[in-house]
């Protein structure tokens, strides 16, 4: 249930000075919101209580606020008292900033900002601003908004967890010893649950033996068993509610949270310690942050994600699977932190209909001159086809021996090699000695045949006229987005925690410099467009000024000097001249209705109006 936010309906204005023109960008910003669906903005809402604010109205404030790099609620709740396009996209409503934050953190908000980059996508295929049909593809990392010393190192986690399970299945076997608990599988005492079901036990032994005990007499020789059995398990009981248990939770909870990372911040777990750009102190320290991986085309964000890892080569693939406007382009362009074996085969299987321009990391080294000269690369030594070997700078021969197969852990994927071993009879002792190790062994070569494959393919791609054209528009297209989001509108550290509210803060500023470069590029049109008019019709002033002064001299002539030779001489040359002039002077009739307010026009309308007279 939302409160009624219908605009364009017709209202009482008390006062009309309260407007803001309509080539503002909240202008533009309003008109974009309300163009998406109403479906879309409201979505799923409560049925009771007090009537939200309307969702249009908080996306318009703050995308209109970041525009104007004011991303604090408490800031963004004063420019609705202060400020007057923010007073118009609300309506001249007070809205706390506990609202805007809580709109800002919501998941409605995080649905619906997504959303609003497939409608802008669609806005830019309509009016033909897709770059070549290209994608640009490329990350970043931005700082979190967390603590910077609060960190869980997942080395550390491993280390002490493992340290602590030991310890547990110890203390086990010591309560397993006295009958205090009954057997139970050591992988279920390495965990919290078991531990406490241990802890349980301990407990109701306890109490067991303190009912025994309230039953002997007070004095016995040589003191009570009992007494001396309760006393030491009272101090494993404190050491399992105290210690272990507490700990061993802790520790699970870590290794839930790093989720395959290394390290996460404990103010923002979502948030991994990565290095930044920005080391002033020169000493590689690592700070929270995120890596945000970002599409653009003609330099307007059409979609963007979030990932905990700081390289760019993993995120490929889930971040083309979660775009939803990938059939409307065909080709993906990135740089050569995306170019891995592992992507290429995803690219040739799941993206066949598309073409890709990525260089592979040895790309750029592989052209020059050094590259190319260097004897002890494989890829300049001799190979022989027919008898598949090779011989090497020094002319040893290594010879085909068998395929080898290796999984890679990060990726999980298989890749198969050729492995080329020294032969152990060579030409000459030298070439022998040369053919093996410093230990003693023969020496390998391993060659990939796939990886060589999709490389020589890139290569192609990217050394054609297309592909160096199409290369080269990745600089300028999506580079130049994370200098303005950085240094332009300020955003050099995220303003929320939590992936989701970083996705949606993030989203919000991005977004905001879609319409802001649109209604830029708009706007700079429109105002070219006038300026050009305007010296257009200056010109046109100064053009006529100088036709109606030769009419007006020429009718003087005719009217005050009727007998002159010059009269006559033009009578010979041109007998119409009068008509010429009634002709002309249609032409410029209606410039010189246009042009009113210029100080000659009361005195040419009058001669003008004195020469039709005599004219007729």
């Amino acid at each position: 249930m939302y409160q009624n936010y219908t605009t364009g309906q017709t209202a009482l204005t008390l006062n009309l000075d309260f407007t803001i023109p309509n080539n503002h960008l909240a202008t533009v910003i309003g008109w974009f919101v309300d163009s998406i669906p109403e479906d879309v903005l409201l979505g799923d809402s409560a049925k009771t209580g007090r009537p939200a604010y309307h969702p249009a109205m908080m996306l318009k404030i703050l995308l209109f606020a970041y525009s104007r790099r004011v991303f604090s609620g408490r800031k963004i709740a004063l420019m609705l008292e202060e400020n007057l396009p923010m007073m118009v996209l609300a309506e001249h409503q007070q809205i706390s900033y506990h609202t805007i934050n809580n709109f800002r953190s919501s998941d409605h908000a995080n649905e619906l900002v997504k959303k609003c980059f497939l409608y802008f996508t669609n806005l830019l295929e309509q009016e033909g601003l897709i770059n070549e049909g290209a994608i640009f593809i490329d990350g970043t990392k931005i700082e979190a908004d967390a603590n910077r010393y609060s960190f869980v190192w997942r080395k550390a986690v491993e280390k002490y967890h493992e340290k602590l399970k030991g310890q547990a299945v110890e203390l086990y076997d010591e309560l397993i010893a006295k009958e205090v608990v009954k057997a139970m599988a050591k992988e279920q005492v390495q965990t919290s649950q078991g531990l406490t079901e241990l802890a349980q036990e301990t407990e109701a032994e306890i109490e067991k033996l303190t009912e025994e005990i309230a039953q002997e007499p007070k004095a016995i020789p040589g003191g009570s068993a009992r007494k001396a059995k309760r006393r030491a398990l009272k101090k494993l009981l404190h050491k399992l509610r105290k210690d272990y248990v507490p700990r061993m939770k802790k520790y699970e909870e870590a290794e839930e949270v790093f989720a395959g990372r290394n390290s996460y911040s404990k103010t923002d777990h979502d948030a991994t310690f990565m290095h930044m750009k920005e080391d002033h102190m020169k000493n590689g320290q690592l700070k929270p942050g995120y890596n945000i991986q970002v599409a653009t085309t003609d330099q307007y964000v059409v979609d963007f994600a979030l990932y905990p890892n700081p390289t760019d080569f993993k995120t490929l693939e889930p971040f083309l699977k979660q775009m939803t406007t990938m059939d409307k382009f065909d080709k993906i362009v990135a740089d050569a932190g995306y170019g891995s074996e592992y992507n290429y085969s995803m690219l040739e299987e799941e993206y066949s209909d598309k073409q890709y321009y990525i260089p592979y990391t040895m790309y750029e080294k592989e052209q020059t001159r050094k590259y190319k000269n260097d004897p002890t690369k494989l890829a300049n030594w001799f190979y022989d086809e027919e008898d598949d070997y090779y011989l090497d700078q020094n002319g040893v021969r290594f010879s085909f021996k068998c395929y080898s197969r290796r999984k890679d852990k990060s990726t999980g994927q298989v890749r198969d090699f050729k492995v080329y071993e020294a032969d152990k009879f060579q030409l000459t002792p030298e070439l022998e000695r040369l053919a093996k190790t410093k230990s003693g062994r023969q020496r390998q070569v391993r060659y990939n045949p796939n990886w060589q494959y999709l490389k020589e393919k890139a290569k192609g791609v990217l050394q054609s006229p297309e592909g160096r054209y199409i290369y080269s528009k990745r600089k300028y297209d999506v580079e130049p987005v994370f200098g303005h989001l950085k240094n332009v509108f300020g955003m050099r550290r995220t303003h929320l925690r939590g992936k989701k509210k970083v996705e949606t803060d993030v989203g919000i500023a991005f977004m905001m410099m879609n319409l802001s470069k649109y209604w830029n590029r708009r706007w700079s049109k429109d105002q070219s467009s006038l300026r050009k008019n305007k010296n257009n019709k200056k010109k046109t002033v100064k053009q006529l000024k100088l036709r109606v002064g030769l009419i007006v001299f020429w009718y003087l002539k005719v009217s005050f000097f009727p007998d002159t030779s010059l009269l006559n001489n033009l009578k010979c040359r041109q007998k119409n001249i009068f008509s010429i002039i009634i002709q002309k002077f249609h032409q410029y009739q209606v410039l010189l209705q246009m042009h009113l307010e210029y100080r000659y026009q009361k005195r040419s309308s009058l001669h003008i109006h004195h020469l039709h007279e005599h004219v007729a």
